[in-house]
């Protein structure tokens, strides 16, 4: 078997900034990695972020590092034993399934006794902005059924009501991206229940969030930057009841589902998310977040543009993308 690796930075504008609590972006900057072999190309997509101490150039070299070992053949399976979880992992394995599917003529859904893909109702997401401009967002979204709400320590009650006041039928994700202390989720606790919020996603620092234990709530509480592997779960029993799987901090689809498996196992809700990124990552995605209970996959439609062929969002539905990833030649049926 001889299998060559091709790795690259690039770089997709959005079309309106999309801010958080650490920050504001304008580009989703990604890391593509192309798998060639018998003339069969095999992709995958991760995104670093700084969060976890991740650079462009970071992962670029610990991709580049496993060159040679991809090409005699590195199976998914040794991949996972040679570089930790993160976004570098996430491509090559992605590309891995890819390629996989691909040189096999079978599509990743049957591989794993799956349908084909069908559409979800996936979170479109209202980023952190005055409490006017947020409930704006909002109003924006026709048909929206499930909306997630970024916000900060600055008056989140503000831009929540906002936000509802203009979605009063949507389910509402709040995000706070580890910005809360513990005092401030709890005076929020009468505001947040009589918005209706459905799920508080990741409120405290992950090193924190020990706070969390017994901690009584009137939604529950999302694990995000505290959840990465399943080798996370055990210590986040007693905080969390949801946790939030992103093939970016698990390092690709064969980890995720591995995490997806033990999460239900210990009778924790799931939630799927991703990353600002192209429908490249969001296509794998997919064949985790259809067991889900929450989806937040909206990452690509936040570009100027897209990947022909790209995840499309239709009211409250985002429909998967055709014959991007996963799949033999021509759409997946």
């Amino acid at each position: 078997m001889l299998r060559t690796l091709s790795v690259r930075a690039e770089h997709w504008p959005l079309s309106t900034p999309f801010r958080i609590s650490r920050g504001v972006k304008t580009a989703a900057d990604v890391v593509g990695v192309t798998l060639e072999q018998d003339g069969v190309q095999g992709r995958g997509e991760g995104v670093p972020y700084a969060r976890y101490g991740e650079t462009i150039d970071s992962v670029l070299a610990q991709v580049n590092g496993l060159a040679q070992d991809i090409s005699r053949g590195m199976s998914r399976h040794d991949l996972a034993s040679r570089l930790g979880p993160g976004a570098a992992r996430n491509a090559i394995d992605c590309a891995l399934w890819d390629i996989e599917a691909r040189l096999a003529g079978r599509a990743v859904a049957e591989t794993l006794g799956q349908p084909p893909l069908h559409p979800l109702v996936s979170a479109l997401t209202v980023s952190l902005d005055t409490p006017q401009a947020m409930g704006e967002a909002a109003a924006r979204m026709t048909g929206a059924t499930l909306i997630k709400v970024k916000v900060d320590q600055n008056d989140p009650a503000a831009c929540l009501a906002a936000v509802r006041a203009a979605a009063p039928d949507a389910d509402l994700i709040v995000d706070p991206n580890e910005s809360w202390t513990i005092e401030i989720l709890g005076s929020l606790q009468p505001v947040l229940a009589q918005l209706k919020i459905a799920l508080i996603e990741q409120p405290l620092p992950a090193g924190e969030d020990g706070a969390l234990a017994g901690f009584r709530s009137c939604a529950p509480i999302c694990a995000d930057e505290s959840c990465h592997v399943a080798a996370d779960l055990p210590g986040l029993k007693d905080r969390y009841q949801v946790v939030n799987i992103k093939l970016d901090k698990s390092g690709g689809l064969t980890e995720a589902l591995d995490l997806l498996r033990q999460a239900r196992a210990m009778h924790f809700g799931v939630m799927v998310g991703c990353m600002v990124s192209s429908s490249m990552s969001i296509a794998p995605a997919f064949h985790v977040a259809r067991h889900a209970d929450f989806v937040d996959l909206d990452g690509p439609t936040w570009l100027a543009n897209d990947y022909a062929g790209g995840a499309v969002q239709r009211g409250a539905d985002l429909l998967p993308p055709q014959g991007l990833w996963g799949v033999p030649d021509g759409p997946e049926a």
